[in-house]
């Protein structure tokens, strides 16, 4: 794996660390803030809407620009968003300065996703965007309880400038490592028209549906973990950051799981961890008064939830070889469009009066709906590959050793 692989990946524990330290500073955040919970996990869907909106805007903007400088550029605005959140003065300022955050975080992830799977086989990709997530299961098992500990012993603000320097440590690992790349000229340019042609593709947008369900499910629940850890289990707020380092223990190893399974059958992959999520959605919904349970299950899901990450990033690119910088865009899209969509729903029920295990609840649906779509996905895969292999039986009097169907795609078992 190319060192600049890694150098991204560690680029990505600084934006992941932002993007989930909320779920540990956000009963100290609503306080000094003067919001209800709700409002603040309000938070947590600002910073998905920008990666939403982020992503493709920033990916089909830059998409003639050297991509080492446009990393740099946006690593820059990202830090700088951080320092913006940790002097906010008010919620609405707050707020402004997780969107801002966000669509510099959704463009970096995009571009640094297509650098990649550029440096690396057709056959490495799940393990590039391994180490990629891989960043972002660091940062759960280190930033964010390390976020959550700043939160409570120096003030929530003190995490935000804790990000903002892993920030400018990144920013100093692109500009060293990550090697400069010509824009390519001539019929190897990006054309924005060409790659916006993948969304006719159902394939995609099955994959965009499945991965947004998968993270919905994920962050519904988890964005309320800590509240539901204190006011549910009746752990104290002191063990919060052990749990949500727990679930980063978990996250790493789905990551590494997922990694070196997902290539050889992302099928699989994705629809045995997305069917696990839900198993454990619904048991932490069954059991959630019960402490041990509750922080057995939170270990358990950051397995199941990471395990799909891979899979998921590397069958966008798959089904979407024509556009690797929308491909990468699209990806984001989707998970952060779930991680809109989960908090909102989440907020919801606890609005409602429900409780935190009706949350779980929630979310479990959420994961049993991202299951169905990739079955469907699944589905229409094999019809497409065995109508190939019928027209090239029929087309062809002797069969020789070729590459199996569906592999050009990366799509096996």
């Amino acid at each position: 794996m190319p060192l600049a692989v890694y150098v991204l990946g560690l680029s990505v524990f600084a934006l992941g660390t932002s993007e989930f330290m909320l779920s540990g500073i956000l009963q100290p955040l609503a306080r000094d803030m003067g919001v209800s919970i709700p409002q603040a996990g309000l938070l947590v869907s600002a910073f998905a809407i920008g990666m939403v909106v982020g992503a493709p805007v920033l990916a089909g903007a830059t998409l003639q620009l050297p991509r080492r400088t446009t990393l740099i550029a946006l690593l820059t605005v990202f830090g700088l968003g951080q320092v913006a959140g940790a002097v906010a003065p008010s919620y609405a300022v707050l707020f402004v300065s997780r969107v801002v955050s966000a669509l510099a975080c959704a463009g970096f992830w995009a571009v640094g996703a297509a650098v990649a799977v550029s440096l690396v086989p057709v056959t490495a990709r799940a393990r590039a965007m391994a180490v990629m997530v891989g960043g972002l299961s660091i940062a759960n098992i280190a930033g964010v309880p390390a976020g959550a500990l700043l939160g409570q012993h120096a003030g929530w603000r003190s995490a935000f400038w804790a990000v903002a320097a892993l920030s400018a440590i990144g920013l100093v690992g692109v500009v060293a490592l990550v090697p400069r790349t010509a824009v390519p000229t001539g019929d190897e340019r990006p054309v924005l028209r060409r790659e916006l042609s993948i969304y006719r593709d159902k394939q995609v947008w099955l994959a965009l549906i499945g991965t947004a369900l998968n993270g919905a499910a994920v962050f519904a629940l988890f964005s309320y973990l800590a509240p539901l850890l204190t006011d549910t289990a009746g752990l104290a707020e002191g063990s919060v950051p052990t749990v949500l380092a727990l679930f980063g223990v978990g996250a790493l190893i789905g990551t590494f799981v997922g990694g070196r399974t997902a290539d050889a059958h992302p099928f699989g992959t994705i629809i045995a961890g997305i069917t696990a999520s839900a198993t454990v959605l619904a048991l932490l919904a069954l059991t959630a008064h019960t402490p041990a349970a509750a922080v057995t299950l939170s270990l358990l899901l950051g397995v199941t939830a990471f395990a799909t990450a891979p899979a998921l990033n590397a069958r966008m690119f798959n089904v979407a070889t024509a556009a690797p910088t929308l491909a990468g865009a699209t990806t984001t899209s989707a998970f952060n469009l779930g991680n809109t969509l989960g908090p909102w729903l989440g907020g919801l029920v606890i609005g409602a009066g429900w409780g935190y295990p009706a949350v779980a609840w929630t979310a479990s649906a959420l994961a049993a709906l991202g299951v169905g779509t990739t079955l469907v996905a699944l589905r229409l895969h094999r019809t497409k590959s065995t109508s190939r292999l019928v027209a090239s039986s029929a087309g062809t009097p002797h069969t020789t050793a070729a590459e199996p169907v569906g592999a050009a795609e990366g799509d096996r078992g």
